[in-house]
C-alpha cells in the first residue's frame, strides 16, 4: 500500500475563493460565510443563516505538484422529518479546470427539521476525511468545490507536495445574487449549479450569493454586494418574493430601486444585469405564499403548492408575471441615466417549452439537466461579446 509524506498547509483566505467572510471555529478550522457578520446580525431568520453558511460557489484553489490530497471537514447534514433522505453533499476536485474526482463526507453534525412545524434539532458529530489520489505529477491548478447545499467547516488540508495560492490570472469577477435556484437546489454537484456552469463557460471568477429562500431585496445583502469587489454583477429577483408573500407591489417597486441604488454606490459603472424569474407555472399568475404539499409529503415526496388567489393581484399581490412586467419597466426607466444597466427575461433561460421537456420536480426547482441548460444559456446571452456582461467590459 502506497504511503504519503503528508504536508499540512494552514487554511487561510489566500486558498479560498467565493466566500465573503471566514469564521475561525473551535476546531481550529474555517467556516466559510457568504454574508459578512454585519449582515447576519441584522436578520435572525434561521433559513437565511442556514443558506448563507452553505458554501455554494466556494472552493479551495491552490497550485501544487501533489498527486494526493486529504481534506478534513465537518459537515452539517440536513434531515427533513417525513421526507426522503437527502443525499450527502458532494466535493468535486478539478485539475486545471477539468473534473478529476468526487467525494462525500460521512458523519458530521445533523440538523433535523420538521417541515410541518419548523422545529429543529441539532446533534453534534465528528469530522470526516476525504482523500483524492491519482492527480497528475506536474505543476497544476487544483480546485476543490465545496458542497453547495451542506454547511461545511474546513478543518485541515494535507498534500504530498507543497501548495501555494493560485496566482491572479486577470479573470473578471462575477458577483451574482438570487434564490435557491441560483443557490443550486437539485443540481448534480457544486460545479454544476447553473451559476457555476455559466462562470466556467464565461471564463469568469464566481462569487455566488444565491441564498435559498432569501432573495428578498434585503438591504443588508445589497450592502454586502456593494462592498464586495466585482467587475460584473447580476441580480435575479422574483420567486422568493412571491412564494414568501413578503410584500405587495407598492413596496416592491421602491425596494428594487433601493437595492439597485445601493449596488451603484459601490459599483457605479460595472455592468449590472437584472434577471426576472424563470418560468414556473405554480406562481405565474397565482400569488403566494407557497406551502408544502402535505399529501405528497405523506407519500415521501417533496412538492410545493400555491395558496394564493389570482383575484388578489388586484390588491397588489405579486405573481411572476407582475414582477417581470415591473422589473422590465424599472430597468427601462433607470437605463435612461445608467447605460450599464440591463434586463434579462428569465424565461429566456427556462421557459414554457423547457418546462414541458424538463419539468420542475417539486414545482419550484429545476433538476440537474435544467441547471446545466440554464447555465449554458446564461453564458451565451450574458457573457457573449455583445452581451450585457461582456467580459471585455470588465
Amino acid at each position: 500500500m502506497h504511503t504519503h509524506d503528508w504536508i499540512t498547509t494552514p487554511l487561510t483566505a489566500a486558498l479560498l475563493r467565493g466566500a465573503l467572510e471566514l469564521e475561525r471555529t473551535e476546531h481550529g478550522g474555517l467556516l466559510p460565510h457568504r454574508l459578512p457578520a454585519r449582515a447576519r446580525a441584522q436578520c435572525a431568520d434561521p433559513q437565511l443563516a442556514l443558506a448563507e453558511s452553505q458554501p455554494s460557489g466556494v472552493r479551495l484553489a491552490f497550485r501544487t505538484r501533489a498527486t494526493a490530497v486529504e481534506l478534513d471537514t465537518l459537515p452539517t447534514k440536513r434531515v427533513y422529518a417525513g421526507a426522503p433522505p437527502r443525499p450527502d453533499g458532494v466535493y468535486e476536485l478539478l485539475v486545471d479546470g477539468r473534473p478529476h474526482a468526487r467525494a462525500e463526507a460521512r458523519g458530521g453534525h445533523t440538523l433535523t427539521i420538521d417541515l410541518a412545524t419548523g422545529a429543529t434539532e441539532h446533534r453534534p458529530g465528528r469530522p470526516a476525511t476525504l482523500r483524492f489520489t491519482g492527480l497528475p505529477d506536474r505543476a497544476k491548478d487544483v480546485e476543490i468545490w465545496l458542497p453547495h447545499n451542506e454547511t461545511t467547516e474546513l478543518v485541515a488540508l494535507r498534500t504530498d507536495a507543497p501548495v501555494e495560492p493560485v496566482p491572479d490570472r486577470g479573470r473578471a469577477v462575477w458577483l451574482h445574487h438570487g434564490s435557491s435556484i441560483s443557490h443550486g437546489s437539485d443540481a448534480a454537484g457544486p460545479s454544476s449549479t447553473w451559476p457555476a456552469v455559466a462562470a466556467t463557460r464565461g471564463g469568469v471568477e464566481l462569487i455566488n450569493l444565491g441564498l435559498g429562500g432569501s432573495a428578498l431585496l434585503d438591504p443588508f445583502t445589497a450592502r454586502a454586494m456593494r462592498d464586495t469587489p466585482a467587475d460584473l454583477i447580476s441580480v435575479k429577483i422574483g420567486i422568493n418574493l412571491v412564494n414568501s408573500d413578503l410584500m405587495r407591489l407598492r413596496a416592491f417597486t421602491p425596494a428594487v430601486h433601493g437595492f439597485l441604488d445601493t449596488l451603484r454606490e459601490g459599483h457605479p459603472t460595472a455592468p449590472l444585469l437584472v434577471v426576472s424569474p424563470l418560468y414556473c407555472p405554480l406562481h405565474e399568475d397565482t400569488p403566494g405564499p407557497a406551502a408544502f404539499d402535505l399529501g405528497a409529503l405523506s407519500e415521501g415526496k417533496l412538492r410545493f403548492r400555491a395558496t394564493g388567489d389570482p383575484a388578489e393581484r388586484a390588491a397588489g399581490k405579486l405573481t411572476l408575471t407582475v414582477i417581470r412586467d415591473e422589473l422590465a419597466r424599472i430597468v427601462r426607466q433607470r437605463a435612461a441615466d445608467d447605460p450599464h444597466l440591463h434586463y434579462l427575461d428569465g424565461r429566456a433561460l427556462y421557459g414554457e417549452a423547457d418546462y414541458a421537456e424538463l419539468p420542475l420536480p417539486d414545482e419550484l426547482h429545476p433538476d440537474a439537466a435544467a441547471h446545466r441548460r440554464i447555465g449554458e444559456r446564461f453564458a451565451e446571452l450574458a457573457f457573449a461579446p455583445d452581451g450585457p456582461l461582456a467580459v471585455r467590459t470588465a
